[in-house]
């Protein structure tokens, strides 16, 4: 009985060191992320790779040009 006891506390206890460390390794890396700012201004010799179209075209041309991509 007493084996039986000491078995499942071992067990409860690695389950929740477990438990603990996953936590605070999501906890990590979500401040990691968090702290990542992706829409800063690039640095170095970037250039801009999309433009705004002037022409003002409709909403079917718009819609052809979409399904014509393929996205």
């Amino acid at each position: 009985m007493v084996k039986m006891i000491f078995r499942t506390l071992k067990v409860f206890i690695l389950f929740t060191g477990c438990t603990l460390l996953f936590y605070y390794g999501i906890m990590w890396v979500n401040q990691e992320y968090e702290d990542y700012h992706r829409y800063d201004e690039p640095k170095g010799t970037a250039i801009k790779v999309n433009s705004v179209e002037e022409n003002d075209s409709g909403w079917f041309d718009r819609l052809l040009l979409f399904y014509l991509d393929g996205e």
